[in-house]
């Protein structure tokens, strides 16, 4: 068995059992005996828990990635992409939520921890959006604008609605309306007639 099958084993091993009985309540031994790989394989791969503990929040974040890269590797409009793109960001978010049981309660109380281990996908998801949106705009779907920062602001918006599903609080209402978040998060709440006047008067002033 080749080393990053292993290392994958023990990963997948060990993401159950944090997801069964959380972080906390899951030990090394554990991890080995239900591996049936012998702590001293476990040790070779990682050195302790929180180590091992970082290879499954990466392993989340790579699985993460794949599905939003599904979605950039479509024949589809900006507009079309960038509305998928937001559909399975939520979409896989509550994925790795539900897959993951007790552990989400460790997600939310080392959340710090987390985003520094997921800043690489934000940096990506972001290079991304962006992507999508200077095509938008290049072909006039979308109308000029600072697409680096719109594309900041569209993660910070996803990403503000991932919190909830932390708490397990609104998840069930925020998976129902999904369609209508991601209208609100494309098209805002204002008509444009109404913004266009706005806009024009912040000019003026």
């Amino acid at each position: 068995m080749g080393i990053q099958k292993t290392r994958q084993i023990l990963v997948d091993v060990a993401r159950q059992l944090f997801a069964k009985d959380g972080k906390d309540n899951v030990t090394m031994n554990d991890i080995a005996t239900a591996s049936q790989k012998g702590r001293r394989t476990l040790y070779t791969y990682f050195r302790n828990k929180n180590e091992i503990y970082h290879a499954v929040i990466e392993k989340e974040i790579k699985l993460m990635q794949e599905k939003l890269q599904e979605v950039l590797d479509q024949n589809l409009t900006p507009d079309q992409k960038l509305i998928s793109f937001m559909f399975v960001h939520l979409r896989a978010a509550k994925e790795a939520l539900t897959r993951n049981g007790s552990l989400r309660a460790d997600f939310f109380r080392d959340i710090y921890e987390v985003e520094y281990t997921r800043r690489r996908l934000d940096v990506w998801e972001v290079n991304q959006l962006k992507t999508i949106l200077d095509e938008g705009v290049e072909c006039e779907e979308f109308e000029p604008m600072d697409t680096q920062l719109t594309a900041q602001l569209v993660l910070y918006s996803l990403k503000g609605i991932e919190q909830p599903y932390f708490r397990d609080r609104i998840s069930e209402h925020i998976e129902n309306r999904q369609i209508d978040i991601i209208r609100f998060l494309y098209r805002g709440f204002s008509n444009r007639k109404n913004f266009k006047s706005y806009e024009n008067k912040e000019q003026n002033d």
